[in-house]
């Protein structure tokens, strides 16, 4: 590192200390003005680390933190942008922040649509592709510009290797198309067969010859066993894949994981089946950096959550989990999980339509909401419908017949969590389920009144 780039980075940690100190996060801006005043820095920076960049549509923040705890009870040391801004202003500051610290490794979770941006930067030794699914259509384009994006960035990192979800035809495609090593990764056939087809599909049709895919099972969405038979193009083999699942509780997932000829048994800390994609991602990453697998299995059963992902915090003598929804694909599965339980509990819906978010919300109406009324009106006494679009929310809950009785409207974010305490009975849970910046804001109340974690930290 240049005298120069030294200057920088004091001055740079600096800011970042002051922004912190006033709880500004200081987790962008630091960065945003070094990509202006100092182009070359965050290429400087990252020169010589040995980089692992998770991208995709969701997943990402889980894996990077189940990857964390891997390699850190494998001993290896690391550093990564734990705050979730995944941006490249973000990247930037997380880089200035550990400016001059050796690791064995930098841990980057990356949007997909900055992820080309990135590499221009970064020359990342590890790339997993998590998954590709319909996700804020006003900032990210229809589904094939958004892997036009991560194929771009590919592109220009030749010597990484490739983790993907072999799963995912629009993921597993990224290895057909170049010429980097890959792992790949997927659940087993037996885990869904005998049950009935996901209700929504962002990706039915071959990505090569445009004919419609053949499907021998599906898990989520359009992730799951497919083959095209007019090209000829199929699910590949996956090296690591997890069978013998089994949803126990709320808060863990038991599965045979396998890697290569070699089956171990897992528990894995999060429940819900694109958790199990999340943690074999993390378990390929470590197949391919030739770790422990034995050490690498077990620490998926302890890691540390990522901010509003299934974040659990006790007040008093009830409970309120956090479990954060951006797109119709991954609230379906919160909501197939939800209505797993054998459990009466209290749900909110927090509906913003920021920026951040996407300002459009049409994709409320591609969520099976209806699938509600299929289980027993006891376990949802009520629903509170939250955020800036609370009342949109409301109404897509209308118009599939739900008891209008037993739906409350509360677009302030203290009276929806009070709301929701005092709805839920002692010992049960208070589930709040938020687009990203409805999360933020309401964890910021819960952090100021029951302590709760900074998110930068």
């Amino acid at each position: 590192m240049s005298f120069a780039d030294r200057i920088y980075c004091t001055i740079f940690r600096n800011l970042i200390k002051a922004l912190r100190f006033f709880r500004f996060g200081g987790t962008s801006l630091p960065g945003k003005l070094a990509l202006r005043l100092r182009p070359g820095l965050l290429k400087s920076l990252s020169a010589g680390r040995s980089i692992i960049v998770i991208t995709g549509t969701n997943g990402k923040t889980t894996t990077s933190r189940i990857v964390a705890n891997i390699l850190s009870q494998n001993g290896l040391t690391f550093f990564t942008n734990k705050s979730g801004a995944n941006l490249l202003s973000g990247i930037t500051t997380t880089f200035i922040e550990n400016a001059g610290k050796k690791t064995d490794f930098v841990i980057l979770e990356s949007d997909e649509a900055a992820f080309s941006l990135l590499t221009k930067h970064i020359k990342p030794a590890y790339i997993i592709v998590t998954n590709f699914f319909r996700d804020q259509l006003d900032r990210y384009g229809e589904l094939y510009s958004t892997l036009d994006k991560v194929k771009k960035g590919v592109s220009a990192a030749p010597l990484a290797t490739l983790i993907l979800n072999a799963d995912d035809s629009l993921c597993a495609s990224i290895g057909k198309d170049f010429g980097n090593p890959s792992v790949y990764y997927g659940i087993t056939k037996n885990v869904h067969e005998h049950e009935k087809m996901p209700e929504a599909s962002d990706s039915v049709y071959c990505i090569f010859c445009r004919s419609k895919y053949d499907y021998s099972y599906r898990t989520i969405g359009h992730l799951g066993g497919y083959s095209c038979n007019n090209c000829g193009y199929t699910r590949p083999h996956p090296d690591v894949s997890a069978s013998l699942i089994k949803y126990e509780a709320d808060d863990h997932t038991k599965a045979l994981i396998n890697i290569g000829k070699e089956s171990y048994k897992s528990v894995i800390g999060l429940p819900a089946m694109y958790n199990v994609y999340n943690a074999l991602a993390a378990i390929s990453l470590s197949s391919a950096a030739e770790l422990d697998p034995v050490i690498s299995i077990k620490a998926l059963s302890d890691f540390e959550h990522g901010f509003g992902r299934m974040e659990k915090i006790k007040i008093s003598d009830k409970n309120l989990n956090i479990m954060l929804v951006k797109n119709p694909t991954g609230f379906n599965s919160t909501l197939d999980h939800l209505l797993s339980l054998n459990a009466e509990y209290t749900v909110c819906f927090v509906i913003n339509d920021n920026i951040a978010d996407g300002r459009d919300i049409s994709w409320l109406w591609d969520v099976n909401f209806e699938k509600i009324l299929d289980h027993p009106a006891e376990r949802i006494p009520q629903i509170i419908c939250g955020g800036k679009r609370a009342y949109d929310m409301a109404l897509r809950l209308k118009y599939f017949d739900y008891p209008a009785d037993k739906v409350l409207v509360e677009e302030s974010y203290t009276g929806l969590i009070n709301l929701g305490l005092g709805i839920t009975k002692p010992g049960q849970t208070f589930y709040i389920l938020p687009t990203y910046t409805a999360m933020l804001d309401i964890r910021a109340i819960l952090q100021k009144k029951y302590g709760l974690k900074e998110f930068w930290k």
